[in-house]
């Protein structure tokens, strides 16, 4: 890949220009890029990895993870469990909101209540909460409907929000942003964070300022946060090869051996705790988009074996990722509690089977069908799809890719609105149960199939999801976990890709602690 040594050329086209102006050549100022813009700073409203990454410089939970993903304490002091169902938090006294307003048990319990709303995304999260209850203005208990093992890994996701200031701008419940709802909270914040936010420019630019009066320390040396989404791979790359940009959390990965050659930028790299796979209605006795009427392709196993054997995943591993993937058949990662290397086995690629097994199926001619897909979400997720949609074919399913941008892609797919689609799944909880109850459990109430927007159900696992949430050795956790990844490995009821690798690409001057979770942290982030 070539580019000019003036790039006004490429700059003139997309926000870039315009949005970078506004992080001047100041030491303090980190400009930071990626493919997609933040969905909503509404903290409740969308479960996804870059919103809850802009989230955490703004809002707090009661308890966080750690440069090296340790649970430590944050807006709560201590916690001490009462008794299996109930979990005492003892505060931090004078917090303060970026309004100024003191952080309270009332905010606590006003949050607690917020995240259980409907419209809200975070129900994995509130997974076995009941509500909380203020003991004093410094002290909370959170009440549970029976032992939960995940309760602390939960909390670290529920993010602590101002009572009287939602109040006053009728924000008691979460945006619904799959119904594509505006609400006052979508574009404004008051958290008792690091940074607050100053500007909110949706697919332009966002922009934060340190909070001088934040409870703790910034490590770091940033003043301002400007946050640009850029989905020109060749953009990003050229604005951070001309120092335009600090810091890019996606670079493009045939770009990544030219980056690590030139002495002016340095890559940091790891494995992310996120899975992608591919998923596909199994619910509906007629899929929407498809060319086969009266029936579902998808409900018949032999069908679901058939792709499971045509995806060559090493070819997806070596061509589109150049080795920046971990092939696996396995729905979570090796981060996760409860992750089985045996399950990191895939389906053989064997063509001629899958071909015999269409056939068997009663679709000797195969089908066509829309494969919905993210094209500025994961690494090369368009490419990827685009690769499945050829593989595919030689078994005569013949694939619509309909390709967009996740503010729209993640409304569509929430809603239903689907028959096959590919889908990235991170843990924050580090734990199965996460992806367990959310993905693999039939759709239901406090969590239960939140994200299983493709009907899959199978009742023995939906036993063991529940004994999970509530079993508290982890010995026995880990065999219910393997137990549950069997039965869905034998329904091909998902068919996994590869665990993500995360590169990050940057100015040599930037350190930065480059996390599992991807996520960016400026209060760590230094610039020399």
């Amino acid at each position: 890949m070539k580019f000019p040594v003036k790039l006004s050329a490429l700059l003139v086209s997309s926000a870039l220009a315009f949005t970078l102006a506004a992080g001047s050549a100041s030491a303090k100022t980190l400009r930071w890029a990626s493919q997609g813009d933040v969905l909503t700073m509404d903290p409740h409203s969308q479960n996804e990895g870059l919103n809850n990454t802009m989230s955490d410089h703004v809002y707090e939970p009661l308890l966080t993870r750690g440069k090296k993903l340790q649970l430590e304490p944050a807006l709560a002091l201590s916690w001490k469990a009462e008794s299996p169902t109930v979990m005492r938090f003892k505060l931090r006294d004078k917090v303060t909101f970026h309004n100024g307003a003191p952080f309270t048990a009332d905010d606590v319990v006003f949050s607690i209540q917020r995240a259980l709303e409907k419209t809200s995304d975070f129900s994995a999260f509130m997974q076995g909460i009941e509500g909380a209850k203020k003991v004093d203005n410094l002290t909370v208990d959170i009440i549970t409907k029976g032992p939960n093992p995940t309760l602390l890994d939960q909390l670290t996701e529920v993010r602590m929000m101002n009572k009287a200031w939602a109040e006053k701008h009728n924000a008691q419940r979460p945006q619904d942003f799959k119904n594509k709802e505006e609400t006052f909270t979508a574009r404004n914040a008051n958290g008792t964070g690091p940074f607050v936010l100053k500007t909110r420019e949706p697919d332009v630019k966002t922009v934060l300022v340190k909070n001088s009066n934040w409870w703790s320390k910034i490590e770091g040396d940033i003043d301002e946060v400007v946050y640009t989404p850029v989905k020109s791979d060749a953009t990003r790359v050229a604005a951070l090869l001309s120092g335009e940009l600090d810091l890019v959390l996606d670079p493009p990965v045939q770009d990544l051996d030219r980056m690590k050659r030139d002495g002016n930028l340095k890559v940091l790299e790891g494995n992310e705790n996120r899975t992608i796979f591919l998923n596909f209605d199994q619910g509906r006795n007629e899929l929407l988009y498809a060319n086969v009427k009266g029936k579902n392709p998808f409900k018949e196993l032999k069908v679901r074996q058939a792709m499971a054997h045509a995806i060559d995943v090493t070819a997806i591993h070596k061509q589109i990722m150049r080795g920046l993937a971990l092939p696996t058949g396995s729905m979570i990662a090796p981060q996760v509690r409860g992750y089985s290397k045996e399950f990191d086995n895939r389906w053989p690629l064997d063509v001629a089977k899958a071909k015999k097994l269409m056939a068997e199926a009663g679709y000797p001619q195969g089908f066509e069908v829309t494969l919905d897909c993210p094209n500025n979400r994961y690494i090369n997720d368009e490419k990827i799809c685009q690769a499945l949609a050829s593989m595919l074919a030689k078994i005569d399913i013949k694939i619509k890719l309909n390709a967009m941008p996740r503010s729209l892609y993640f409304p569509k797919i929430q809603t239903g609105d689907t028959s096959m689609y590919l889908l990235g799944w991170g843990v924050p909880t580090f734990d199965a149960l996460y992806t367990l109850q959310s993905i693999l459990r039939t759709k239901g109430q406090g969590g239960d199939g939140n994200w299983n927007f493709s009907g899959y159900s199978n009742a023995k696992l939906d036993a063991i999801v529940d004994k999970l949430k509530t079993e508290p050795d982890f010995t026995k956790r880990a065999a219910l976990a393997k137990e549950a990844l069997s039965l869905n490995l034998a329904d091909v009821g998902h068919i996994p890709l590869h665990h993500q690798v995360i590169p990050w690409a940057m100015r040599k001057n930037v350190t930065a602690v480059h996390r599992a979770d991807n996520r960016m942290h400026a209060k760590w982030v230094t610039l020399k």
